[in-house]
């Protein structure tokens, strides 16, 4: 009979708590879709800064801006976290043409890439060798590379579901094309643009040199996939025609920049810190609405939206709005290391760094009982069409953070536009929708309501086992 009376209790419980946990989600969707403040606070961060490359002075007035915003909401405490940022700077627009014959050019749109060195004064002007990736590179030898331009043509697998998958497959030559082209006596790099449509804008993004003496570092830049699809098939016509760009980019001292942090402090275990963010820091092509100013605005909002909706953590909630990610992960690795050195209990973290379209889920770092766990609440998410919990990664910035003490998360948002803006001049205010970067805001204050509800272990505070 005791046995029975405790099991009424307890699934009673479960039900309230249910109820509750629905209602909560509820409010939760409501403010943000009626009241939300993601948005307006993006249109300032876009408009009235725009690009937010680390070191500069639109990074600089971001600091500033969020950090203002931060103070207005009423939280416990705001703070700014120095850390010092590599300063690249473009210079001025660069500019290139494929040439036929003497006198006979056609224009193409390229970017320098991140971390490039700058051309000689007059450009570089040479054949071309393609190549659909690294090892087909290192394959040719340095006879048939050596002062040549070597063009990297591989593109993006347009048959992959999953658009990062697909980016993944090509970012190596990205990142590392200038630094195995410069080993083999090449003069140039250039990069067929990581993006899965066609068109006019090339996609920069970060590149190393790696130990690569500075006498044998070559200026890299990415070209548009326009352009890419002409070049090559210029080049499957007459392999003697020329190449010729010119950039003007340089890699400066370190700078100091700052992470800007704000927190909740939590009612019963103020120790145990739940954060979630995004990078502050963009490219500097486009304003970085969507890489990732839409990370950066969700976060913010989510502590907002938990006031909003009555809910007083039990957990110490921070947003962190990380500096350098593009280029660095400075921002990140300094968060983890000061949060090392003080002993913080990190128990849950949540990065927003996929765009700012429909959320469809989440992908969680963790182990198979917390995973079980989460998999409990999905009925919870499916009002709001939300059916994606895989395991799998979270976040470059909050990586640092891992351990096993840790849960980490990614906001999965419809990934198949998104490398349309991702690094280009393309990723700008008007390619977000309101409503999308909305939804995906509720949907991450709606996570961090039920881990800060319910903790990271498999069992509830009073050790009833979660169904």
């Amino acid at each position: 009979m005791k046995y029975f009376s405790t099991l009424l209790v307890l699934l009673f419980s479960f039900q309230v708590s249910a109820q509750s946990d629905a209602e909560n989600l509820k409010s939760i969707y409501s403010n943000a879709l009626t009241n939300g403040k993601s948005y307006e606070w993006l249109r300032h961060l876009s408009n009235n800064i725009g690009s937010r490359l680390s070191g500069s002075f639109g990074a600089e007035q971001a600091v500033a801006y969020t950090k203002l915003e931060l103070e207005k909401l009423g939280l416990d405490k705001e703070w700014l976290q120095p850390v010092m940022v590599p300063k690249w700077v473009r210079g001025l627009p660069e500019f290139a043409y494929i040439e036929t014959l003497p006198g006979q050019t056609t224009h193409v749109n390229i970017c320098a890439l991140g971390g490039s060195v700058e051309t000689p004064k007059g450009g570089v002007r040479a054949q071309l060798v393609e190549v659909k990736g690294i090892e087909e590179l290192k394959a040719l030898g340095k006879d048939k590379v050596k002062g040549k331009i070597v063009f990297f043509n591989r593109p993006m697998q347009a048959h992959l579901i999953d658009t990062f998958e697909a980016y993944g497959g090509c970012a190596d030559q990205r990142y590392s094309g200038a630094y195995e082209a410069g080993k083999l006596g090449a003069v140039g790099v250039i990069v067929r643009s990581l993006n899965l449509r066609l068109d006019d804008f090339p996609h920069t993004g970060s590149m190393t040199y790696g130990d690569l003496p500075v006498s044998q570092r070559i200026p890299s830049a990415a070209i548009s996939t326009n352009d890419a699809e002409l070049l090559s098939t210029m080049l499957s016509l007459d392999s003697s025609i020329n190449f010729f760009f010119k950039q003007n980019c340089k890699q400066l001292e370190d700078v100091q920049s700052y992470n800007v942090i704000g927190e909740i402090k939590g009612s019963e275990f103020p120790d145990e810190y739940i954060v979630v963010g995004g990078h502050l820091d963009s490219w500097d092509l486009g304003d970085g609405s969507h890489d990732d100013g839409a990370g950066v605005v969700q976060s913010m909002d989510v502590l907002r939206l938990l006031k909003e909706s009555g809910i007083k953590p039990k957990r110490s909630i921070r947003v962190v709005l990380f500096m350098n990610e593009e280029n660095g992960l400075r921002g990140g690795k300094k968060y983890a290391e000061v949060a090392k050195s003080k002993g913080e209990n990190h128990i849950f973290a949540l990065e927003s760094d996929s765009g700012g379209f429909t959320p469809r889920g989440f992908s969680f770092d963790c182990n198979d009982a917390v995973f079980n766990m989460v998999l409990g609440w999905k009925d919870l998410f499916k009002p709001y069409l939300i059916h994606y919990f895989e395991q799998g990664g979270s976040g470059a910035d909050i990586g640092p953070l891992k351990s096993d003490s840790i849960v980490l998360a990614g906001l999965r948002p419809d990934s198949q536009r998104y490398f349309d803006y991702h690094h280009a001049a393309s990723d700008t205010f008007d390619a977000v929708n309101k409503r999308e970067l909305e939804l995906g805001a509720a949907t991450m204050a709606s996570l961090v309501y039920l881990f800060d509800t319910y903790g990271t272990s498999a069992e509830t505070p009073n050790g009833t086992p979660k169904n």
